[in-house]
């Protein structure tokens, strides 16, 4: 996979271009700021070679807040089909909601801890550039904290128990256990939630469509 890798810290950026090369991806270029990851990304695509996908930090020069991230958002407004994924050591909520709500997925936000888990860093990295969601389970927990009412109402007490747990990436047998309930009757609250959100039977992702409904953002295809 080619990327275009921004990232400011000299230190951080050797280290993870060393981890990507080493996963079999090639940095066709790097920027340390998010003019200059803009200028660069503007000049892959002019030349016919843009990036499979864009990895950036959230925190860089020149304002040292949320730059990357909305230099992210930039690229996919002139390019919505573009895959970003984006590291960051904090979330910052208005942007990563807004990044987060872009229909055409191929977006990624993780926290920078979750790259020690090599093996999950690099699926994330293989999910994004074939076009799914990927978000890091902290930032869901986060941005649940901040939720507006909707469709959310129409779930009992008990299916929101268990949406909160597919939210914290749990899987059905550990909602089971976390829950003392049967796998039959976590399955039914799963059936339950999927139907009440407008998830159809043989629909793809339900999963994560319905943990983005919990977010108050418009499911699209995604893998987590």
């Amino acid at each position: 996979m080619r990327l275009l890798f921004a990232e400011d810290s000299a230190l951080l950026r050797e280290a993870l271009i060393a981890l990507l090369e080493r996963l079999g991806h090639s940095i066709v270029a790097t920027a340390e700021t998010a003019p200059e990851l803009l200028l660069t990304f503007g000049r892959l695509v002019d030349a016919g070679e843009p990036p499979d996908l864009v990895l950036t930090d959230v925190r860089m020069p020149p304002g040292n807040a949320d730059d990357g991230l909305r230099a992210a958002l930039e690229i996919r407004a002139a390019r919505p089909s573009q895959p970003v994924m984006v590291l960051s050591q904090y979330i910052a909520d208005t942007y990563a909601r807004e990044l987060l709500t872009l229909p055409q997925g191929a977006i990624g936000y993780l926290l920078k801890d979750r790259v020690n888990r090599i093996r999950d860093f690099a699926s994330a990295l293989e999910t994004v550039a074939s076009g799914g969601t990927v978000i890091d389970p902290d930032v869901v927990q986060h941005l649940l904290s901040a939720s507006r009412p909707g469709p959310l109402d129409r779930l009992t007490a008990r299916e929101r128990e268990v949406l909160d747990l597919m939210a914290d990436g749990q899987s059905n047998a550990e909602i089971a256990s976390t829950l003392t309930l049967s796998d039959a009757a976590v399955s039914k609250h799963i059936g339950s939630i999927f139907a009440k959100l407008g998830h159809g039977p043989v629909e793809e992702n339900r999963r994560v469509k319905a943990v983005l409904t919990y977010l108050q953002i418009p499911g699209r295809s995604a893998s987590r």
